[in-house]
């Protein structure tokens, strides 16, 4: 396991976008794609990303087909040094402990974005704000956090959170 270290790191935590519904056309929840429309939509939040500058090391995803599109929309779109990696922990059911330890052994020193789903993503936002209840995310919706702790732990600081309709009106200066 990696050490503890107090070297401040930049950890987006990413919800993945709109999806197909549940029902007879996606039995197996894990394989349910993003809509077209889904992915017209996560295109427009990564550009109000790349607006502000935002750049990620490494993109940590949920095994979940619409997880990892979402992944892949990001790393194409944004600056990102290399292919997003799936993480079982980011799928549902993976307790922000759980998720932190595997984000550790997954990430150098720089900046990270975890793409994932709800609850989980609002838990592990909670818990790392120090926060009782948890963060609620829209899909596609976006926080950044500071985290002083690696493997990442309380308490952290929001740096901020967007709603895809806030990023998708960024406009580059």
């Amino acid at each position: 396991m990696a050490h503890a270290t107090t070297h401040v790191r930049r950890v987006y935590l990413v919800r993945h976008a709109i999806a197909e519904a549940r029902g007879p056309a996606w039995p197996r929840d894990a394989d349910r794609p993003l809509t077209t429309e889904g992915m017209r939509r996560m295109r427009g939040v990564v550009r109000g990303l790349a607006a502000l500058g935002v750049a990620m090391d490494v993109v940590l995803t949920s095994p979940l087909v619409r997880a990892r599109q979402t992944a892949d929309i990001l790393v194409r779109d944004l600056p990102v040094s290399r292919a997003p990696v799936d993480l079982v922990e980011l799928a549902p059911g993976g307790t922000p402990l759980e998720i932190a330890r595997a984000v550790a052994q997954q990430t150098g020193s720089g900046a990270v974005a975890l793409v994932g789903h709800e609850p989980g993503l609002g838990e592990l936002a909670a818990w790392l704000l120090g926060t009782a209840e948890p963060v609620a995310f829209r899909k596609g919706g976006v926080c950044c956090l500071d985290v002083r702790a690696w493997p990442p732990a309380p308490p952290s600081r929001l740096v901020w959170m967007a709603t895809p309709r806030m990023l998708r009106a960024v406009r580059r200066a």
